[in-house]
């Protein structure tokens, strides 16, 4: 179904299109998948394109790929100034809603991923804040967008060892969604 969703495709190649952008002018050899494949995380299914490269200067570090990929589109829409300064006007500081995670090694090479669903837990561990969101297009349906970032956040917080389907008391609050334009 993932594979077939016309949205979720044109979605994906936003970002694999800014992604190849970024690192064309750095790469001697940029290897970009002609079409997605499907990984799994927990519950959920992700379209997915391993982008490898080999860079024209060895001494530029994964870290540092990294920090020019973020944000990339999948965290904050396109065209990415324009999404960023609605964002803030709208949202105001996301804190730890996305981001790059994985590894770098002492001489460069590493390994990442774009996280677009993080938790901060308070320093007693009593409490958390949560954040999840999906990508909206001309082609989204709300209904459709409401249930993946919920699912989206129900597995986080299963992963924190919240009943994510568990009625909240009266009056708390136990997620924070957010919603970007693409």
């Amino acid at each position: 179904k993932l594979l077939a969703s016309a949205k979720n495709l044109a979605e994906h190649a936003y970002v694999v299109e800014w992604i190849r952008e970024v690192l064309a002018p750095l790469c001697a050899e940029l290897d970009v998948p002609a079409s997605p494949e499907l990984t799994r995380t927990g519950e959920l299914w992700h379209l997915a394109s391993p982008i490898r490269g080999r860079l024209l200067d060895g001494s530029v570090s994964s870290l540092e790929l990294a920090r020019r990929l973020h944000p990339t589109p999948a965290v904050c829409g396109t065209p990415t100034d324009r999404a960023l300064d609605a964002i803030r006007d709208v949202e105001g500081d996301r804190r730890f809603y996305g981001g790059a995670v994985g590894w770098c090694d002492r001489v460069g090479d590493g390994d990442w991923v774009v996280a677009i669903r993080c938790a901060e837990i308070d320093a007693d561990g009593t409490s958390a804040l949560a954040w999840a969101g999906g990508g909206i297009v001309a082609a989204s349906d709300p209904d459709t967008e409401l249930a993946e970032t919920t699912t989206k956040l129900g597995t986080l917080l299963g992963a924190l060892g919240v009943d994510a389907h568990a009625a909240a008391p009266a009056g708390d609050t136990l997620t924070r969604t957010s919603r970007t334009h693409e």
